[in-house]
């Protein structure tokens, strides 16, 4: 970033704008908001100026123009309308140690006037960095209709109670409290012009100690985090994320993906490295549960989708021992982005009616299974994490009867700017994913004719 976004007070300061036209009228317009105190440089100003100023809400100074108009000021805007004009006043302005911002010229500019979209006071600040303005319009467009008009007002009750939520409301059940203020009963009243009940469900929940239903056990999420792209995430994943007071994630989940966190959640890296024993099963459940015990709102962060050979049932099971609350949030599983990436469907009727899920990573000890017994005709075999084992995939299906010519493709990090993609016969697919250097994350994807012989699925040719 070139600028860093920040919002300043500006109660008891000074803004400084110079000029006295539209431009100038825009830029004031923008501090009439704030609790600023308005000075206008101009020798002579356009109506709506004139009137601010006839109005009391501004101070016009017509004469020269020196370093002490501009000191002790938070911010200066210089739109005269004149570049040689503004250059000379943007001199000025340095000189005095300001912070300036020039119409038109972001060369000259120290800060940037964002789009905004205002609900006192909650207030939301666009910025494009100059770049691109109409696109900063048109977000703030989007916010408008996508932020609902009572919010600002609600926002201001919650603040009257701060003061009283820090005295009541222990500190461990402080962050529920806020989350079911601002999603549940209270703000749901309050978005339809119950603004009493709303007021009434908050006292009374700040009375008891807590928002309603609560207790001092947090809550564990088994959150999908979908191939990679975080755009692929679901709404409830993101919230979870956004809520979550601890976040432990494995190495498969994307960084970008972290970035939706709350900024102060904690991030706990709990991944599996092959070959390892870092952070063994059995580990990971007891950090997850410890922290869930001290209350904390805990995300257990997975790649794909966690009911999919994500190891859910150890998590949920220790949970639910414990008597903590556990939820799956399901995300996108590898099958589904890999399909996506092909551009070509997981089912069609009349060539694909069913698909198999199934793994090439096994547990220590455990028999290779049979995968040429899962291959039935017209159904797709979707391997996860078996490109390790491409060799001994294609000989299994090989000798279980399956035709050479059979369609492979090969995805691996699906979704990620990294994606690589594969697409050869059965009885060359080993070969191809080696010399295309092609590793895990990925999956083979096997489609069996629809005309293939039933017999080849049994392992008689």
């Amino acid at each position: 970033m070139k600028f860093f976004p920040m919002f300043l007070r500006m109660a008891d300061r000074r803004v400084v704008i110079a000029g006295g036209g539209e431009q100038a009228a825009q830029k004031a317009r923008l501090v009439l908001k704030t609790d600023a105190a308005l000075s206008i440089l101009a020798t002579e100003l356009d109506n709506e100026l004139q009137a601010i100023v006839n109005e009391g809400r501004a101070e016009h100074h017509t004469g020269p123009i020196g370093v002490a108009q501009f000191a002790d000021a938070a911010l200066v805007f210089i739109a005269t309308g004149c570049p040689g004009m503004d250059a000379a006043l943007h001199a000025i302005a340095k000189a005095a140690g300001a912070t300036v911002n020039v119409v038109d010229q972001p060369d000259l500019c120290d800060a940037t006037t964002p789009s905004i979209v205002d609900r006192d006071p909650v207030v939301v600040a666009i910025g494009t960095e100059g770049t691109a303005p109409v696109l900063a319009r048109r977000l703030k467009t989007d916010l408008e209709v996508m932020l609902d008009p009572r919010l600002g007002s609600f926002a201001a009750l919650a603040g009257r109670l701060r003061d009283a939520v820090a005295k009541r409301v222990p500190q461990p059940k402080r962050r529920n409290f806020w989350r079911w203020t601002f999603k549940e009963d209270p703000w749901q009243a309050h978005k339809r012009g119950a603004e009493r009940q709303a007021a009434d469900l908050l006292k009374q929940a700040i009375a008891s100690g807590g928002a309603p239903g609560t207790s001092d056990l947090g809550q564990i999420s088994l959150v999908g985090a979908g191939p990679g792209a975080r755009d692929l995430l679901t709404l409830r994943a993101v919230e979870r994320l956004q809520e979550a007071d601890i976040i432990f994630y494995d190495r498969l989940v994307d960084p970008e993906v972290l970035e939706l966190a709350r900024r102060d959640a904690e991030r706990v890296y709990v991944g599996k490295v092959l070959g390892t024993t870092q952070w063994p099963q059995h580990r990971i459940n007891e950090v997850v549960l410890r922290a869930a015990r001290q209350g904390q709102r805990v995300v257990r962060l997975k790649s794909g989708d966690p009911s999919i050979f994500g190891r859910a049932v150890e998590e949920l099971e220790t949970a639910r021992a414990a008597g903590i609350p556990v939820e799956i949030v399901p995300g996108v599983t590898a099958a589904s982005a890999a399909a996506a990436a092909l551009s070509r469907p997981l089912t069609a009727r009349g060539e694909t009616d069913r698909v198999t899920l199934t793994t090439g990573t096994l547990r220590p000890g455990d028999d290779q299974p049979d995968w040429a017994q899962m291959a039935l005709p017209g159904s797709l075999l979707v391997l996860y994490m078996a490109v390790h084992k491409a060799a001994e995939v294609q000989e299994n299906l090989l000798s279980g009867g399956l035709p050479g010519d059979t369609e492979v493709s090969v995805v691996a990090s699906a979704s990620h700017p990294h994606e690589k993609i594969l697409e050869c016969a059965l009885d060359e697919m080993a070969e191809c994913i080696a010399a295309k250097g092609i590793e895990n994350p990925a999956v083979l994807m096997i489609r069996c004719p629809k005309d293939m012989a039933t017999g080849c699925a049994a392992g008689t040719p």
